[in-house]
């Protein structure tokens, strides 16, 4: 008995359907991203384990899936090696590469090799498919895709207002309304010094990163196992739990960070960039307990919450300093952001945002009634088809029903009709399947009537 087709876990399998909404979310995105600039690149699944390993922490060299070598991968090793089974060693002699683990390091590796070929500043994006060795759980895959936006080689805060402007209107367009956060880690880095713990900045920002998930309390415990003393937590807590609009929050936490030169930075960097948004669709908020975990933020930083239905961050992102200096270029200065497709198809699934066009396969079906009634309609759709209409012709000549229900399944609006009298009359009968109303119409009447 043959054995039963599967797929590993944490991966998908995308129908018509599907693939018709992540298209639909793949397109909108892509014509934001174009309409200011930004070019598309790709870059390997694959990348070698001296450009992977390190970037990303203990933890995330776990989560990297590694390549074997081709041929005789145990080769360079010797029994002995075996028996001692450690993992990290044998991995670093028979795996030379690794899947991608995000579109980040890729992309700093591709502006290094190809620095000399870049107009600076650089502004690229890139929609491809990641993996990561994680439990496979509801909403977290092995595999999945991010859909990246970088503007490098500029330190204007002009980047940071675009790329907010891209968010508003990247949601905007999809009608979810959100909720846009805004914070930036030199703001962090100050108040790490006013209350005297500058050396457990990292340790800060993790811990209050959770805040939403795990509440006060717990984050003021992570805090104290992190060495921070009750009275370091106790000068923490007014300015994490501030309130007020986002003036009145910039204008209390530089009067708390007046001793502290990056801290006040930070401070007049946010409000150059919420100077200019004023005008969003959605709302943008000033929240101090915005820290993003990434250690290699060093500005302004991103994230996008939906406000109509339950669901993590859909999008994020921050200002990165050198993130090209792990690969030798130090100095270059970014900012970026990522679009999370995979929570961005739930919530529009949740809503029912999607367009009916958008999952429309064809515009209209000709209808099969033998050799001679498809002769006469080939040219038609042909005209139909070069008029930009999606069209097909049933291939084979079997029962109406049939090709009806085909119809019907395929949610095709038109179906076209041609038997004695349409063909003695030159024309065609045009059906709305929503409506059930027949015309007989010339093709230019049946490509008109489609396309309004």
């Amino acid at each position: 008995m043959a054995q039963k087709p599967s797929i590993p876990k944490g991966t998908r399998d995308f129908g018509p359907v599907e693939m018709a909404k992540r298209n639909y979310i793949f397109n909108t995105i892509r014509a934001v991203y174009e309409l200011y600039g930004f070019q598309q690149i790709e870059t390997p699944a694959q990348e070698t384990l001296q450009t992977l390993m390190g970037k990303y922490g203990e933890e995330g060299d776990k989560l990297l899936f590694k390549i074997l070598n081709s041929g005789d991968y145990l080769s360079k090793i010797d029994d002995e090696e075996l028996v001692q089974r450690n993992t990290l060693r044998l991995a670093s002699k028979i795996c030379e590469k690794g899947l991608r683990y995000d579109l980040t390091v890729p992309f700093a590796r591709y502006v290094v090799m190809h620095r000399e070929e870049l107009q600076m500043p650089f502004k690229r994006y890139q929609v491809q498919p990641v993996w990561r060795a994680d439990r496979p759980q509801k909403g977290r895959y092995r595999e999945f895709y991010q859909f990246d936006g970088d503007v490098v080689g500029s330190d204007s805060l002009i980047n940071e207002v675009e790329l907010m402007q891209i968010v508003d209107t990247v949601f905007s367009r999809f009608g979810v309304r959100v909720q846009i956060k805004i914070n930036n880690r030199k703001i962090l880095t100050g108040i790490a010094e006013v209350i005297g713990a500058a050396d457990k900045i990292v340790d800060i920002t993790v811990a209050i990163d959770k805040l939403d998930k795990i509440g006060i309390d717990n984050v003021n415990a992570e805090l104290r196992e992190n060495g921070l003393t009750d009275e370091q937590i106790e000068k923490l807590q007014p300015i994490i739990m501030l309130e007020g609009t986002n003036e009145q929050k910039l204008a209390t936490i530089a009067e708390v960070l007046k001793d502290s030169e990056t801290g006040l930075k930070g401070v007049e960097e946010t409000k150059y960039i919420l100077g200019f948004l004023t005008s969003l669709n959605n709302e943008i908020e000033l929240d101090l307990t915005l820290a993003r975990g990434l250690s290699y933020y060093t500005g302004a930083i991103f994230e996008v919450k939906a406000l109509d239905t339950p669901m993590g961050s859909i999008s994020g992102g921050g200002r990165y300093d050198n993130l090209t200096g792990i690969f030798g270029m130090p100095g270059l200065s970014g900012v970026g952001i990522s679009f999370g497709v995979d929570r961005i198809y739930d919530v529009l699934n949740a809503l029912d945002l999607y367009p009916k066009d958008s999952l429309t396969t064809s515009r209209i079906l000709f209808i099969n009634f033998g050799e001679k009634e498809t002769a006469y309609c080939m040219p038609i759709v042909a005209a139909v088809r070069a008029a930009g209409i999606r069209a097909e012709l049933y291939p084979d000549s079997t029962k109406m029903k049939k090709q009806m229900s085909y119809a019907n399944t395929k949610q095709i609006p038109y179906v076209a009709l041609a038997g004695e009298s349409e063909m003695a009359a030159g024309k065609i009968t045009l059906k709305n399947m929503e409506t059930g109303e027949q015309q007989l119409l010339t093709t230019e009447e049946l490509i008109n009537i489609i396309k309004s």
